[in-house]
């Protein structure tokens, strides 16, 4: 048995209660909530260190009071660029919390209340208490959010003022809720794919770096000593590297910045941009999973839109917004002038290039029948297992990869230092 604590809405007295439960595992401890009548907002396990903690904070001494100064444990950091930012966890969380609370029967603006209480994040704290003042003063809850488009994109918005004029707000939340959620899970797992490549590279980059400014040196003062001249041409390249590397070192850091900074530059245009998309979508490797996130993230945004309320022409805009891929947003933008001239979606969508012959087949099946949300959430779920079993194939095939890229690179240095060695070795002999 472990213990949880919780914190949980009671619907029919709107207050938070908060608590324990010895149950086996969280599962049983949400269970247990519903049944006594109670909506979880936070069900976490209690560690024994916190029972520890809890026991000297009663021995020591007593809380401090209003206006007491903060210590600098207590200051609150700001870092310029990354202050007031709302991370997508966050707004998952808060979202699926207020699904929640309204299918419990909550009323919206005692939610938001509740959430603004326990919510730790300053920036979304804030938020939360201006939507409610929103609500207070007449205002709908979809006016409030277009207030603070840093935070809620057009794809939120959307979907709350279709949920709001449909009378099915709770439902929206709901679907909006499993819509971040599967997004954030497939995002976290490319994130975790390229994570090893990158480390790879970095740590293969700092290997060079110091055997480049470090270690080879000295082997040329030896080789000068030994032999003079008449090195082998590869083992004079290698030195040649290093002294331009370690004489100019200035010169090779602004490079390398230089060139990050080309490409930052070129990826902030649109024709560069969607060149970077277009490479991204046929790269070797990393292509078909691109593809894939891609289209899954198309199905399942239009399909929800869609399935909400949200009319075609404002869906297939806001699927354009926040596709992330150039390519697939001009394949929405045809699509959407198709459909606004009173054709049909699919000939754009296989005219993209983009869209695989059976996404193609599948959204004409859609529409011919009218059951065109149901058929993008098929798709949508293909996808997502697709996109999860090409990362798996993407991440065993990575690591052999950086393995012999990284053997090369430290083999190549090391042979270029033994062939003066071998060189003079068959001289002797």
């Amino acid at each position: 048995m472990a213990t949880f604590q919780y914190e949980a809405l009671n619907a029919k007295s709107g207050k938070t209660e908060k608590g324990e439960l010895n149950v086996a595992s969280q599962s049983e401890a949400l269970a247990r909530l519903q049944e006594m009548g109670l909506a979880p907002i936070k069900v976490d396990p209690v560690k024994k260190e916190d029972h520890k903690k809890k026991g000297k904070a009663k021995r020591g001494a007593p809380q401090g009071k209003k206006g007491a100064k903060k210590g600098i444990g207590d200051m609150e950091i700001k870092i310029p660029g990354l202050s007031g930012r709302v991370k997508e966890k966050n707004l998952t969380i808060f979202t699926r919390q207020l699904a929640q609370l309204t299918s419990a029967g909550l009323p919206l603006l005692s939610g938001l209340r509740v959430l603004e209480r326990q919510e730790k994040n300053p920036t979304l704290r804030r938020v939360l208490g201006e939507l409610s003042e929103v609500i207070e003063g007449g205002g709908t809850f979809s006016e409030g959010l277009s207030q603070h488009s840093k935070v809620f994109n057009k794809l939120f918005v959307s979907m709350v003022k279709a949920g709001e004029l449909g009378g099915v707000l709770e439902v929206v939340l709901d679907r909006l809720a499993q819509f971040m959620e599967k997004a954030m899970r497939i995002k976290g797992k490319v994130k975790a794919a390229m994570f090893y490549p990158i480390a790879v590279l970095v740590v293969a980059i700092v290997i060079m770096g110091v055997l480049l400014v470090f270690v080879i040196p000295k082997f040329k003062d030896v080789f000068s000593e030994m032999m003079g001249g008449g090195l082998p041409e590869f083992t004079q390249l290698v030195l040649d590297i290093s002294d331009t590397v370690r004489l100019n070192a200035m010169g090779t850091l602004s490079g390398m910045f230089a060139t990050l900074f080309t490409f930052a530059m070129i990826g902030r245009s649109n024709f560069g941009r969607y060149i970077l998309d277009k490479m991204s979508l046929f790269f070797p490797i990393i292509g078909p999973v691109v593809e894939k996130v891609a289209i899954a993230r198309f199905a399942r945004t239009l399909g929800t839109l869609i399935n909400s309320g949200v009319p075609i022409l404002q869906a297939l805009n806001i699927v354009k917004d926040t596709s992330g891929n150039v390519v697939v947003a001009r394949a929405v933008q045809d699509v959407h002038d198709s459909v606004k001239e009173g054709e049909t979606i699919v000939a754009p969508l296989e005219a993209s290039g983009v869209f695989p012959p059976m996404v193609v087949s599948m959204v004409d099946v859609g529409e011919k029948t009218g059951d065109m949300p149901q058929m993008l959430e098929k798709i949508a779920d293909t996808y997502d297992e697709e996109v999860d079993r090409a990362v798996e194939s993407l991440t065993s095939l990575i690591e052999p990869i950086m393995i012999v890229f990284l053997a090369v690179i430290v083999g190549s240095i090391v042979i270029a230092m033994f062939l003066p060695l071998i060189k003079m070795i068959e001289g002797i002999e």
